[in-house]
């Protein structure tokens, strides 16, 4: 696990954005652990946040033009990786983000920022039924401009409907890279080095083992 996820879990603990228990999730499984990164809800929190994602897509080398925030978690995520970006990387890029229901007045509109253009990075926190992704990759390509990847907070690792997961399922749809700062795999890590999370390690893989995607 590499430095940059350790501090993002950490993080996520703190704001009680990652919480073990037990938790009905919309697919009915019965999940010993939450993920909410409505959490995280002050400006110390969302920069730190910002920092973890624009190091993880610095890390990954992928090309991309823009950045563009699904409404509305997105919105928030996306504006604080463009800062990270021109902050700690030195890099300013453009940054768009849209309307749940098109403006009618003044400029009109569904769209707000900068105009989508060239490849396009989605940025979101989860990927669960994939239809926010889907939803971003037709409005990008209405505007003429190509989805580059999907930048997420956390992946899973588990099955949806079938064998794969919905993140897979994403990069097989569309072709389209999916890169997370932290996944189940870095979480079962630091639950077996940290002497408090150690309790909730056989949740973990309990869980993983019975809706884990196959390695």
């Amino acid at each position: 696990m590499l430095e940059h996820q350790r501090e993002f879990l950490q993080l996520a603990l703190r704001y009680q954005v990652l919480r073990f228990g037990e938790f009905t999730l919309k697919s009915g499984r019965i999940s010993p652990y939450f993920f909410n990164a409505g959490l995280f809800n002050d400006g110390a929190a969302l920069a730190a946040l910002g920092r973890a994602y624009a190091t993880t897509l610095t890390a990954s080398g992928l090309s991309f033009d823009m950045l563009f925030g699904p409404a509305y978690k997105g919105i928030a995520l996306a504006t604080t990786v463009a800062v990270a970006l021109a902050d700690q990387h030195g890099r300013n890029v453009p940054l768009a983000f849209n309307r749940k229901e098109a403006k009618t007045h003044g400029e009109g509109g569904a769209m707000i920022g900068a105009p989508l253009a060239g490849r396009v990075l989605i940025i979101d926190d989860v990927i669960t039924a994939g239809t926010a992704v889907r939803e971003a990759i037709s409005l990008i390509r209405g505007q003429g401009a190509e989805p580059a990847g999907v930048l997420i907070a956390l992946d899973r690792q588990e099955r949806g409907q079938g064998e794969r997961s919905a993140v897979e399922e994403v990069r097989a749809e569309f072709g389209l890279p999916v890169i997370a700062i932290a996944g189940l795999d870095e979480l079962l890590q630091l639950t077996a080095e940290d002497f408090e999370l150690i309790q909730h390690r056989a949740g973990l893989l309990d869980y993983r083992n019975r809706h884990g995607i196959a390695a």
